[in-house]
């Protein structure tokens, strides 16, 4: 007979220091969720095993210890801890930090030995029970047209004075490509300059190219390729992507080179010389990514050049985890799923006459992009909480930026420009 679930509990104990979670803003941290007493025990038992075989050192509220010693991670509220991600997996890991209940002096460490494991943490005997913490994805999240743009406005539409606190002046939200490792905050921008040069080098784009450009950013690219004599239409769903690239477009006197327009790549008109998309394919879905390529080849003019920017992950790990929820699809990037690049190629071969032609990859750069943009995000944090971002946001954008860096410096992920060009010339 199944144990019956546990009734929901009253909001988790603040820690002392810490603000009290907006229970409106915030209803799945502020509240432990519900979970049967098997599935917590199942949990502190799978959670258990794999820490102990980690080269991390875990402190347990009450004496515990656990691990072979390495990066610190202290389990304040270890009943918490195991409750949720019982119930909700890696979900819940995400927001028993959100909650307060762990933290890590080194987050972005202890998170990448996590990250240099992840295929191992369940043993092999044991894998059939990861279906039993795999949520599913909702509905609502589907990049329809109308789904897309409520995707993109959740996380892009934040606030552009929040993005502006931990970007460089040149305001690109992507990998950058170094000169040299690990980078200093000087050459972030410089980093981020030769990152846009490269791939307009890729596409081709020079005096007089037509250059069709998907997902507009702040402008940086558009700026760039116009002061090359290129002639940009760029397209965004994020009204206050726009309305900033517009202004900065002015500023340099390029608006008679450069349209911005508030649409869906679906919507696209015309041909160009050259296309490309700087780490926006990621927020396709899959349902959707032989229509998006399809786009790319009706757009390119003959002899054009497709040059992307794209995060991908292993083909065997996009198999296994493509139909689950995560974390990061539900606090940060709705709708979004990373390719592998069997799945760029192959869907690009199966549906339309483009085929990658060049491939380079920069993963550890990502890395270090992103460690300066967390290093630089804590260091303005009560700039944040002036404009409106509580300490529970912030705890959320400190996670999903080392959980991101984590996942590149463990080679888990991995970032790529991408050159693709028709088959038949």
């Amino acid at each position: 007979m199944n144990q019956p679930e546990t009734p929901e509990q009253p909001p988790s104990p603040v820690r002392p220091g810490r603000a009290p979670v907006d229970p409106e803003r915030w209803p799945d941290v502020v509240r432990l969720p519900s979970a049967s007493r098997p599935r917590t025990a199942v949990a502190r038992l799978l959670v258990g095993q794999a820490l102990r075989r980690l080269p991390l050192t875990v402190r347990l509220a009450g004496g515990g210890r656990l691990g072979r010693g390495g990066p610190l991670l202290d389990v304040h509220r270890p009943e918490a801890f195991h409750r949720r991600i019982g119930a909700g997996g890696l979900v819940g890991f995400g927001e028993s930090y959100m909650a307060g209940e762990w933290d890590a002096p080194d987050l972005a460490a202890a998170l990448t030995v996590l990250a240099d494991n992840a295929a191992t943490l369940v043993p092999a005997g044991l894998q059939h029970l990861r279906r039993a913490w795999a949520l599913k994805q909702p509905g609502a999240r589907r990049n329809t047209p109308s789904g897309a743009r409520d995707n993109i406005s959740h996380h892009y539409d934040l606030s552009n004075d929040l993005f502006a606190l931990f970007l460089d002046e040149t305001l690109s939200y992507s990998s950058a490509v170094f000169e040299e490792l690990p980078a200093t905050w000087p050459a972030l921008a410089a980093a981020q300059g030769r990152k846009i040069d490269r791939l307009l080098d890729l596409a081709r784009v020079g005096e007089g190219t037509r250059l069709l450009e998907i997902g507009t950013g702040w402008g940086e690219l558009a700026l760039r390729a116009a002061r090359r004599g290129a002639r940009v239409t760029s397209l965004t769903l994020s009204a206050e992507q726009r309305a900033l690239a517009l202004e900065r477009i002015a500023a340099e006197g390029l608006g008679d080179r450069v349209e911005v327009r508030l649409c869906d790549y679906r919507e696209a008109t015309g041909t160009y010389d050259a296309v490309v998309s700087v780490e926006m394919i990621e927020a396709v879905g899959e349902e959707f990514w032989p229509v998006y390529f399809r786009t790319l080849d009706a757009r390119l003019a003959p002899g054009g050049r497709v040059a992307l920017q794209a995060i991908t992950m292993p083909h065997d790990r996009l198999l296994a985890s493509r139909r689950t929820y995560t974390w990061i699809q539900k606090y940060i990037f709705p709708g979004g799923l990373l390719l592998s690049t069997e799945a760029i190629t192959g869907t690009a071969r199966a549906h339309t006459r483009l085929r990658v032609t060049g491939r380079d990859c920069y993963g550890p750069h990502y890395a270090e992009t992103l460690r300066l943009w967390r290093e630089r995000f804590a260091a303005r944090a009560a700039e944040a909480d002036a404009l409106g971002f509580d300490e529970t946001f912030r705890r959320m954008w400190t996670f999903y930026l080392a959980y991101s860096e984590a996942g590149f410096r463990s080679g888990y992920l991995d970032v790529q420009q991408i050159l693709l060009e028709r088959e038949d010339g």
